[in-house]
């Protein structure tokens, strides 16, 4: 091979590496542009407790958690998720005449939510699950 063709070819790829350095500059600060645009433009959401509850709030509240576990009956406190913004659902233990639970110790965990303030509405969230329910008739406010 000539030196000439070697020189052409060295300054292809010369050229082929700086193109490739330009198009990975541009593709990494597009990149990085979109995940903070998508982590910004998301409505954003805070921990929150109900206040001044209601007999409209309450049964909201208590028709979300029926709903997340899928129609279960649920019986909660009247000021629940008014002091924190957390809330456990024990399982109820099913007894035979004597009182005795019918299958032995429960090994299943409880059931957990959590309160937010999201675009100005009350949301409960069930943990461990997508599930997300918007409590109508229901003032709450962020932690």
């Amino acid at each position: 091979m000539s030196s000439a063709s070697l020189s052409v070819a060295n300054l292809f790829d010369r050229s082929a590496r700086a193109g490739m350095r330009a198009f990975l500059l541009v593709a990494s600060r597009f990149a990085l542009f979109a995940l903070a645009t998508c982590q910004t433009a998301g409505p954003k959401e805070l921990p929150a407790i109900i206040v001044h509850p209601t007999s409209e709030s309450r049964a909201s509240l208590a028709q979300a958690v029926s709903a997340a576990l899928n129609g279960a009956p649920v019986t909660l406190s009247p000021d629940a998720l008014t002091k924190v913004s957390t809330l456990s659902i024990e399982r109820v233990h099913r007894r035979d005449e004597r009182g005795l639970p019918l299958q032995g110790r429960e090994l299943r965990p409880s059931e957990r939510f959590h309160l937010v303030r999201s675009n100005a509405r009350c949301v409960l969230i069930h943990e461990g699950s997508p599930r997300r329910f918007v409590l109508e008739n229901t003032a709450c406010s962020p932690l």
